[in-house]
């Protein structure tokens, strides 16, 4: 069973989520966590050279500070948890978590996803989706909460499906 779990989180609401679906899994199966956070210089280009060193100390210190409340957070539910924060020059956040789940042995991913769709997913990307592709081992993917700012994600309300329109070729 799933004894090492690897969560990659980054303190959103959505990590949020899949970590504690991570700590019920933890719980069933006796097993142990590892958190892994990385910091994506990319995240907050500049295109000013002088301000990296400063942009780049911030996000590590933001990334600490994400791993450090995750980990109090897992701990406070009995569970067994070790942190990783990866720094991350020019690497795609999936490969740095596929790689960690390589290196670490992990036997299972999971993972929150925020479920875009349509123009948000090809404009934003999905690591989520990536990670599923790349993984070496099962991924668990925790979608994200149904809000007022992502109704998309809420089910249809229809009853029966709309048949599919015939077009002619």
């Amino acid at each position: 069973m799933y004894q090492r779990i690897l969560v990659p989180i980054d303190g959103s609401p959505t990590s949020i989520q899949g970590l504690d679906e991570a700590v019920k899994l933890a719980k069933l199966t006796g097993g142990s966590l590892r958190l892994v956070h990385v910091a994506n210089e990319l995240t907050f280009a500049t295109g000013f050279e002088i301000y990296t060193g400063d942009v780049i100390g911030m996000l590590k210190e933001a990334g600490e500070q994400i791993l450090s409340e995750a980990k109090a957070r897992v701990q406070a539910s009995g569970i067994d948890a070790a942190t990783f924060l990866f720094e991350n020059f020019g690497s795609r956040v999936c490969d740095v978590v596929v790689d960690e789940a390589k290196r670490w042995n992990a036997d299972l991913i999971v993972i929150g996803s925020h479920g875009r769709r349509g123009i948000g997913r090809l404009v934003i990307g999905s690591d989520a989706e990536q990670i599923v592709r790349m993984a070496p081992v099962p991924v668990l993917l925790v979608r994200a909460p149904i809000t007022k700012a992502n109704p998309a994600l809420a089910p249809s309300r229809d009853k029966a499906a709309p048949a599919p329109s015939a077009v002619p070729t």
